[in-house]
Parts: C-alpha cells; sequence; structure tokens
C-alpha cells in the first residue's frame, strides 16, 4: 500500500484497471515479510558460487537481499510491478532471484491463503477509496525505510487517510 500510494501515477492506473474491471467501488483482492528466511542446515556439502559450504553448516537466507540483488533486477529499488507482466518469475519458490516466501519443503505454509487475501484486500482498499498523506509529506517523499527485526516493518509507520464518494 505504501509503494502504490507513494506513486501517484501507479495509483491512478491501478484505480483506472479496477474500475474498468470491477467497477467502481467493487471489492476484490517489493516488501518481505521477514528479511530472513527461517536457518536451514545443510544435509550434504555443496558448492555454491565458488563457496564450499561444508555439511551440517547452519545458513540463513537473506530474501530481502535477494529481492534487490541489481544483476537479477533492472532498477532493484524502483516500484514498476509491471516488471512481471511477462515474467515467468514467481514467488511460489521455484525461482530464487524472488523468494520472500521460502522454497521448497520449508516454504512458508500460509502462501496459498496470502496469495489469495493480499490481492483482494489490497484491490478492495484501492478500488473502494481515495487516498490521502496524512500530514505534509508529498507522496514522492514518503519514507519507504524498513526497520529489521525478527519481522521486516516501515521505520515510519504509514499514516494515510481514506475517503469515499459511493
Amino acid at each position: 500500500m505504501a509503494e502504490v500510494l507513494k506513486s501517484s501515477e501507479t495509483m491512478l492506473k491501478v484505480k483506472s484497471e479496477l474500475h474498468e474491471v470491477l467497477g467502481k467501488g467493487k471489492i476484490l483482492e517489493l516488501h518481505p515479510p521477514l528479511p530472513f528466511l527461517l536457518p536451514r542446515q545443510i544435509d550434504e556439502e555443496i558448492e555454491l558460487n565458488g563457496y564450499t559450504i561444508p555439511k551440517k553448516s547452519q545458513v540463513i537466507v537473506n530474501a530481502w537481499a535477494i529481492g534487490r540483488d541489481p544483476n537479477s533486477w533492472e532498477n532493484p529499488l524502483s516500484f514498476y510491478p509491471e516488471r512481471f507482466l511477462d515474467s515467468v518469475i514467481d514467488v511460489k519458490g521455484q525461482d530464487f532471484e524472488l523468494i520472500p516466501f521460502g522454497a521448497g519443503r520449508r516454504i512458508c505454509p500460509g502462501l496459498p491463503l496470502v496469495m489469495r487475501i493480499v490481492p483482494v484486500m489490497l484491490g478492495s482498499l484501492i478500488n473502494c477509496f481515495d487516498w490521502e498523506l496524512d500530514g505534509a509529506t508529498p507522496r514522492n517523499e514518503l519514507n519507504m525505510e524498513e526497520k529489521f527485526g525478527l519481522t521486516l516493518g516501515k521505520l515510519s509507520p504509514l499514516r494515510a487517510l481514506a475517503t469515499s464518494d459511493i
């Protein structure tokens, strides 16, 4: 929501597409929930990108850094959802350029729920309301810094006002 609110062009485009497909006011559905995936232990010694990882090593995957890797993504820090329109890369754990929910046997068990609920929630909020940032902060200056911890959140909480003419 913060990324959409920050970019008025993206907000207008999303609202236009939702209004065209669903009709105005109809309900519908770059930041991983955790900076690091759960630790894993290596079963067999392996070589990865020129590094030898010994058997029984504890490995922590930095999902936050993977999603911002300039070797995998053009302008990785830019909010540009259209980059996925013709892409085969998805978040379901098969494409290691983007694994916010993990992969393999330890993929997040909530992934199917998230894939259904988040688009409905975000789409509904955008389609049913007009949004303004609370305070004097211009959209393009919205602070997008993150606060690291067990979960990953915004350093400065998002404060937005919803209005509706429906």
